[in-house]
């Protein structure tokens, strides 16, 4: 396999500091609220054998992602390119089945895969999405209704739910 194009920006949008970076085929990540570029460049490590890296805030589609932390877009159109193994690509298919506004358990992801045993793995695998937010797991609770895990912290995932209208969360389960 060759080198890789990957085009990269950091999306500055209010309190938001994102790095975010797209292939040819599509937006790729997004990283952690205030991470560095480190961050993005030891993802890709483990993803590609060599990366040629391109400032293009265009190819990372930021003005869908503006959108919706500004609570104008509920729904992405912009085409991803998800980097993972076959059991993460099934749970973050299930996962971006979960609608705008609406919280589910690890369990229920894991019930809906047709495999209620596997919640850790379920678990691990949304814990390596790629994309937050994209691929909404900050939408997945712990069964009681608790914030548990996410790639981006706690806080950001709270600040997700919010902008989505969700405040309390073990009444939602």
């Amino acid at each position: 396999m060759g080198q890789t194009t990957l085009y990269w920006t950091l999306l500055q949008h209010k309190q938001w500091a994102l790095y975010m970076a797209a292939t040819d085929q599509g937006l790729c990540y997004i990283g952690s609220q205030g991470a560095t570029f480190d961050e993005l460049a030891n993802w890709s490590k483990r993803h590609f054998e060599g990366v040629k890296w391109v400032e293009d805030e265009a190819a990372c589609h930021t003005s869908e992602v503006m959108e919706y932390l500004d609570g104008q877009r509920t729904t992405f159109d912009l085409p991803i390119d998800l980097k993972g193994t076959t059991f993460q690509q099934q749970v973050w298919k299930v996962v971006q089945d979960v609608p705008f506004g609406e919280i589910v358990s690890y369990s229920d992801i894991a019930q809906r895969l047709g495999r209620p045993s596997a919640v850790r793995a379920v678990g691990r695998a949304i814990g390596a999405n790629p994309v937050l937010f994209i691929v909404p797991c900050h939408r997945i609770l712990a069964k009681n209704g608790s914030l548990t895990g996410f790639r981006g912290g706690l806080p950001m995932k709270e600040q997700l739910l919010r902008l989505e209208g969700i405040v309390q969360y073990s009444s939602y389960m």
